[in-house]
Formats: C-alpha cells, sequence, structure tokens
C-alpha cells in the first residue's frame, strides 16, 4: 500500500524510490560535447529514433543533427578538420567497427571501412591533417592489425605497416609516423622501434607479462617517448625513456599508494602538462603552471565536483569542461579562457536530482589472507546510519579493471530501491600495483572469490547488511564471479544475476575473438591451462558446479557477443532447468557484450528491479 501524506503533497516533493526506472537508463538529451579546432563550433550526441547521434551547433546557425544512425548507438567521433566528423559504430555488438565520415557542407555520410567481418580501429587521429587519419584493420589476417593511412577525402588507403606476426599494438611520433610496435609471443613482450619513418625496427626491450611498459606519446623533438612503467618498481610510474641508451632518461612522476599510467600533454605550446592517477577518488599532478593555473580556477568555481577539460580548440583557448560527482552526471560547459567566460551547455541528466541520489562512500576491509581491498558502499538515501539493510554485491568486470568513484546509473537504481550496494576492487583489481594483480593469477574463483566473500561477511559483521538478504550481481566478469559466488558459498546469498557473465572456463577460451588469440598463451597463465590446470578449471567453472546452487537466477545475455559467446550463458541455463531450479533467461538478437540499445536496457533493468523486488523486499 502506498500512502501518501497531506505534507508530502503540499511540499511537491519525491523520494528516490518514486523515480521511474527509465530515467537512469535513458539516452542524455545532450553529452559527449567537442569543439571543433576553430573552436566556432561543438557537436554533441543526442537521441534520434533511440539511438544516439552527433548534432552540430554553429555560429548563427539553428543546431543540426549530421548522422542519422538508427540501428546502434555511435561508439565515438571526432573532429577532422572543420568541416568534417568521423565516428566509429558496430553491427548489433559485434564489437567490429567501421569507420565512417560526415561532411557538414554536404550531409553525406560514408562507410570508409566496408569490410565484412573486419573491425577498424584509430592508430592516431593525425590531428594537423584534415584528410587524413591511421587506421589499424585485421582485414589481411583476422588475429593481426595492420595499419593503414586513410584519406577521408577520397577513402583511399594506402598500407603504411604491415603487421609481421605479432604486433599487439602500435605508436606515432608527432609528425604521424609509427615508430613503435609492440609485439607479444602470449607471455613476452618487446618493444621494438626505428629511428625514422619507413626505416627497420629494432628491439628496445623484451620483459615478460607480469612487467608493464607501455608506451605513451613521443617527447616534442621525436627524439625520446613517455611511457607508464612498473619495471623495478611495484606501481606504475611516468617516465621518460631514451631509445639511443635503452633505458629510462628520468622519472616524470610515482606514488607509492598507486599506479600512475595517464600523462596527457598541449599539442600547441609542446609541453606535458597533468598526470592521471585513483587513490579512492580520481586525483591528478601538473607540472605545467598554465594548465595548473586554469584548473585551479576552474575547481575554484565548482566545489564538492570533479572538473575535467574534455575538448578543446587547436589555440587551446576554447574548451569542452565537464562537472560532475558521484551523485549526478553533472553538467558540461563552454569555456572561453581568454575571457574567462562559462556557458552552459547541458545538464546530462537533469530529470535525476542530485539531492535524491546516494553517496558513494569509498571503504575498507582485509581478506582473509591479509590483503587489502578497496572499495565502495552506497547507502539508500535517507538509510545512511541502518542497520540489517538489503544489499546487492556487485563485483566489477574485466576483471584486470576497477571501480571507481563516479556517477553510476546502475548503483543509484540499486539505492534508489532501497539495497545497499557493495563494490569491491578484489585482488587483481587494476591500479593497485603489480602484486596485488598478480595475486589474481589463476584465481578465478579461488582467492579472487574469497576477496568477494570476505567483503559480505565483513558487511555482515558491520551490521549494514541483513545476512537473509543478500543478492549478487555481475556482468562479463563480474557475472562469472556472480555464478562463481552461488556455486561456492551458496549459503550466501538470497538470488543472483548473471550478466553475459562466464560459466565454463574451457570453452570461454575457445570462443574469444580472433584479435585476442596472440594473447591465448598470457591467458594460460592468468587463468588457467586447460591441460595442465584441468582439474582447477573444472572445479571453478559454475557450469560443473550446477548442483550447488541454490539460489535463483536471473540471466541476461546478447546474442552477438563476440568476447563472452552466448554458449556460456545457454550452458548455465540449460543444465539448471534440468535440475529444475528457477532461472530467468533474457537474450537480445541486437546486443552483443552487454545491453546498449536504450530499449534493451529498459527490458534488462525492468527485468532486474521484478527480480530483485521478489527476493530482496
Amino acid at each position: 500500500m502506498i500512502r501518501l501524506t497531506a505534507a508530502a503533497l503540499l511540499s511537491g516533493t519525491t523520494s528516490a524510490a518514486d523515480i521511474p526506472m527509465r530515467d537512469f537508463f535513458r539516452n542524455p538529451e545532450k553529452s559527449g560535447f567537442s569543439i571543433s579546432p576553430d573552436g566556432m563550433s561543438v557537436a554533441y550526441l543526442a537521441p534520434w529514433e533511440a539511438r544516439r547521434n552527433i548534432v552540430v551547433r554553429r555560429p548563427g546557425q539553428p543546431e543540426r543533427r549530421v548522422t542519422a544512425v538508427k540501428d546502434r548507438d555511435l561508439a565515438g567521433y571526432f573532429w577532422k578538420g572543420n568541416q568534417r566528423l568521423v565516428y566509429l559504430k558496430d553491427s548489433g555488438g559485434d564489437e567490429n567497427f567501421h569507420l565512417f565520415a560526415v561532411d557538414l557542407a554536404s550531409g553525406d555520410s560514408r562507410d570508409l571501412t566496408p569490410f565484412p567481418g573486419v573491425r577498424a580501429e584509430i592508430v592516431d587521429e593525425l590531428i594537423d591533417r584534415d584528410d587524413e587519419v591511421l587506421v589499424g584493420l585485421n582485414k589481411r589476417n583476422p588475429e593481426l592489425f595492420d595499419v593503414y593511412r586513410l584519406n577521408l577525402k577520397t577513402g583511399e588507403l594506402k598500407l603504411e605497416a604491415e603487421n609481421p606476426g605479432k604486433v599487439v599494438s602500435w605508436d606515432t611520433d608527432h609528425d604521424g609516423n609509427v615508430r613503435i610496435a609492440v609485439t607479444s609471443d602470449g607471455v613476452n613482450r618487446s618493444v621494438l622501434y626505428r629511428d625514422e619513418a619507413g626505416g627497420p625496427f629494432r628491439p628496445l626491450m623484451t620483459t615478460s607479462f607480469r612487467d608493464s611498459f607501455n608506451p605513451l606519446f613521443f617527447t616534442f623533438d621525436n627524439q625520446r617517448f613517455y611511457a607508464a612503467s612498473n619495471l623495478g618498481r611495484d606501481k606504475s610510474a611516468i617516465v621518460e625513456f631514451d631509445p639511443k641508451t635503452g633505458k629510462e632518461a628520468r622519472q616524470i612522476y610515482r606514488r607509492d599508494d598507486v599506479d600512475v599510467r595517464s600523462l596527457a600533454f598541449s599539442h600547441k605550446r609542446k609541453v606535458i602538462t597533468c598526470a592521471r592517477f585513483e587513490t579512492d577518488k580520481p586525483g591528478r599532478r601538473c607540472f605545467d603552471e598554465k594548465s595548473a593555473a586554469l584548473l585551479a580556477k576552474l575547481e575554484a568555481r565548482f566545489p564538492g565536483y570533479q572538473v575535467d577539460i574534455q575538448s578543446a580548440d587547436r589555440d587551446e583557448n576554447r574548451f569542452v569542461v565537464a562537472v560532475w560527482n558521484d551523485r549526478t552526471r553533472g553538467r558540461s560547459y563552454w569555456y572561453d579562457e581568454a575571457e574567462d567566460k562559462l556557458e552552459l551547455l547541458a545538464e546530462i541528466a537533469p530529470w535525476l536530482k542530485e539531492s535524491e541520489m546516494a553517496a558513494m562512500r569509498p571503504v575498507q576491509y582485509r581478506s582473509r589472507d591479509g590483503l587489502l581491498i578497496n572499495g565502495y558502499l552506497t547507502l539508500p538515501k535517507g538509510k545512511e546510519n541502518a542497520k540489517g539493510l538489503p544489499v546487492i554485491v556487485n563485483p566489477h568486470g574485466g576483471p584486470w579493471a576497477r571501480d571507481s568513484w563516479r556517477f553510476n546509473p546502475e548503483v543509484q537504481f540499486f539505492a534508489s530501491r532501497g539495497w545497499a550496494v557493495l563494490q569491491m576492487n578484489f585482488r587483481g583489481s587494476t591500479g593497485y600495483g603489480r602484486d596485488f594483480w598478480q595475486a589474481s593469477f589463476k584465481q578465478w574463483g579461488g582467492a579472487m572469490q574469497d576477496d568477494v566473500s570476505d567483503g559480505v561477511q565483513w558487511l555482515i559483521k558491520q551490521g549494514v547488511a541483513d545476512p537473509k538478504r543478500v543478492c549478487i550481481y555481475g556482468g562479463s566478469y563480474g557475472g562469472y564471479a556472480t555464478l562463481a559466488g552461488i556455486t561456492k558459498t551458496p549459503e550466501l546469498y538470497r538470488c543472483a544475476v548473471d550478466y553475459v557473465g562466464v560459466s565454463n572456463l574451457f570453452t570461454f577460451m575457445t570462443t574469444i575473438p580472433p584479435y585476442w588469440k596472440p594473447m591465448l598463451d598470457m591467458m594460460y597463465e592468468m587463468v588457467g591451462d586447460p591441460v595442465k590446470d584441468k582439474a582447477m578449471m573444472r572445479e571453478r567453472s559454475p557450469v560443473f558446479q550446477v548442483d550447488r546452487i541454490q539460489a535463483p537466477l536471473l540471466v541476461l545475455q546478447g546474442a552477438k557477443d563476440p568476447r563472452v559467446n552466448i554458449d556460456e550463458s545457454n550452458q548455465i541455463v540449460n543444465a539448471l532447468k534440468q535440475r529444475g531450479v528457477e532461472v530467468e533467461y533474457m537474450v537480445k538478437d541486437n546486443e552483443g557484450h552487454g545491453f546498449h540499445n536504450e530499449e534493451n536496457r529498459f527490458d534488462a533493468y525492468g527485468a532486474m528491479e521484478r527480480f530483485f523486488r521478489k527476493h530482496l523486499d
């Protein structure tokens, strides 16, 4: 029964529980803003026919939608000159992205990589060359990417660098020349370098995959390059590397607590600007006085918010500024530095009121073997001090990724329904150093799963969780952790939701995308070898442990998923049905690794809401 008091009616306020599910998962009206090189126009993504398309706002002209995509949201876009935009889009979630160009003068849109079953990846946007881009294509061999110079006017493809067989990534200098190639035989990585365009590559170093050395960009004389490296250290640091000596020339920035893997630079002024890192919240360290002053000025205008510069014109005088925190998707502003003028471009999700959202609180607990596990606890608004709450445990995907402090529509949706949410960066989560990452090797369903279980027990001991009302939900690896949770520790969970998760470690490894196959030996080291570790992998494959499952299960799967084949979900669902265990199964034929189309998101989260209400309320 719903009871409305006179006070509530008169106040005109709503509670978070009154917010429609669709408001959390609908497409923003305006988002993804980007400024043209001349600083005169701004592009953004806006829904049309339920798909995010590009709209352009130009001086003295009405806003104009310049794409007409109906089947799939765009995967990203960027300016090429002031009269052209380039965007990426796949088909039904297959992740074989095609590169399209749209001419703003004529309105014509063209598929520049119209090759069936081929994936396009941007190698270098070539921001100083309006008519060219460097693109990686696996059209010669589906397992390997060659680099092509693509003429955006004519569509001509010119082979720039042919993959000799083991190159997994390419890097260019500031003149757009391919100068670095990183190769892998699965367990060893080599960095190859050439002194000039067209010259021979020579090896700089060979390391184990357990080491991390990732070239970022060249110094501005194109003689050295910056890299994120953990060679000789536990935490990755930003270094300057000299190819002539084969050694680090200097260390730019490091931290004792977390990895530093990102560095930005000013294209106009030819200086490095800021390094980015994450502790419990995003952070940065700026080395350039001008950048530091600009960010400090903007941060002073928005206390209590994260401030990021998302786009800049070629003169670096006009910017798109994003302002956000854990309780709002935030706002985007146009900022003119010369005039020190801010103009609101859009509030990203104005229908979600920041005052009605829940705070995402960083937490820590110890694993059973003594590791410090960082995570986030989100308690329903108005129940920050409550005890015995229903809880959704939400392990992240990857697994070599991490959860971050940000606005998370899933978490906010769950909290709005009265359910606390616990997220944890279990061992293997990135950003916490080499040792923490390596502690996850061959621990799928083992110590990694224990970290999740230990988080549940910690929350129960804190009195926050009602031990009889704990469910688990995750996507991708988080889906695997969900299935592992209800097979390894069935007593912990009242219900479970598996979203594109792995159920069988053996079949998972035989159905990966072709361009993952060069990394298969590394997966054998990190997950398990199907021959040498057969017994362990069978024990930790949930499909072989279905007799232990007691909790009701909801499974969500995209039929075109290239990473986690639909058979992973089919196997667990069929095995449970044969045992008579309650299982609900939703498959979307036009989706891949996760549901991206708006109507499918609505169906998925509607099903989740009904499922969790049934088992948690």
